[in-house]
């Protein structure tokens, strides 16, 4: 199994960086495969990609113990399995920081270039939730 990770500091304590992460409107202001989100029912919210405009499935699984959201996607409602997770870890020394990481692991029949792709948007990704949580924190994104 392949997996890819990348991570970020953010000044935000975590409680709030892991609301925003599982939150399905915000979802669409950073992860560039489900840009501009919207609610269709049952938990599910649905996206499109900035690369083809193709519409993807998310439905978010928020675990508050472990500050863990996990992103269950698919190219429809009935199709969502487990593929990306956002993981939140407090600072130790500084409260009002924390530490996010984006995980995703790759599926057997994910092309070289299409994981390739998820690698590089990745760390696209977790630089713009770095800049929106900050933001979110000071009330300029709701």
């Amino acid at each position: 199994m392949v997996i890819h990770e990348i991570d970020a500091m953010c000044q935000v304590p975590a409680a709030l960086a892991f609301m925003f992460l599982g939150d399905g409107r915000s979802l669409g202001r950073w992860a560039l495969g489900s840009w501009n989100t919207e609610e269709v029912g049952d938990g599910v919210y649905r996206g499109h990609s900035v690369f083809d405009d193709q519409p993807t499935y998310i439905r978010l699984e928020s675990v508050a113990a472990e500050m863990r959201v996990v992103y269950h996607v698919g190219s429809s409602p009935s199709a969502l399995t487990p593929r990306i997770e956002a993981h939140v870890f407090e600072d130790g020394e500084d409260p009002s920081a924390c530490r996010i990481v984006l995980r995703a692991e790759r599926p057997p029949d994910m092309s070289d270039e299409r994981w390739s792709r998820l690698v590089r948007c990745h760390a696209v990704e977790v630089m713009l939730i770095q800049s929106r949580v900050e933001r979110y924190r000071c009330g300029e994104i709701t």
